[in-house]
């Protein structure tokens, strides 16, 4: 059996709170800024529902129409998705997967760039990722003012850690560079 990805997982999390269609499923997850851990459009959501309920982990339980709106299929989570995402859930607590993302590639090719134009784009993305910050704080602080357990956020908090983990070394990278400790010659010298 194919290994559930981010998106799959969330589906069948929310199933497991009561039974919803899918563009509720979409709605929910943007109300609950989850679209921040994990990559959510409408199509790609209705495709992993079609495969959970290929894969019998969910299952249809009805349909309605409410005035000119589309039909919309309401699902439920099976016996067999819900020991699916919770075999998802402890693999992926306890097993370590490196995740290839791209800044460490383009990070490692930085020096292809002069060291001024490369720490004016390092300042531009500090500078988004002080955004970010500030919009994780503004959802813990809300999720914590509504009197949301800590359990329901606590990513929010872990994507918090990471972003402000790299922020801040980006920052001294910054310094680094621009106090010549870090060396970075120049393309026309090399």
């Amino acid at each position: 059996m194919a290994e559930l990805t981010p998106l799959a997982m969330s589906v069948l999390a929310l199933l497991n709170e009561r039974p919803m269609h899918a563009y509720e499923m979409y709605q929910l997850l943007l109300s609950r800024h989850n679209n921040r851990i994990v990559k959510v459009r409408p199509g790609s959501l209705y495709h992993t529902v079609e495969r959970l309920a290929g894969q019998q982990y969910v299952r249809a339980i009805g349909t309605e129409r409410a005035g000119n709106r589309p039909e919309r299929t309401t699902y439920e989570i099976t016996p067999e998705g819900n020991d699916a995402l919770t075999r998802r859930v402890e693999t992926g607590l306890e097993n370590f997967v490196y995740e290839y993302p791209v800044f460490p590639v383009v990070l490692s090719e930085a020096h292809n760039l002069e060291a001024d134009d490369a720490v004016l784009r390092l300042r531009r993305r500090v500078d988004d990722l002080d955004k970010w910050l500030a919009d994780v704080d503004q959802a813990i602080g809300l999720a914590r003012g509504a009197g949301v357990p800590e359990r329901y956020w606590m990513a929010a908090d872990y994507v918090r850690g990471q972003i402000s983990a790299e922020r801040n070394w980006l920052a001294t990278t910054i310094e680094r560079i621009e106090s010549k400790e870090l060396e970075w010659l120049s393309r026309r010298t090399q």
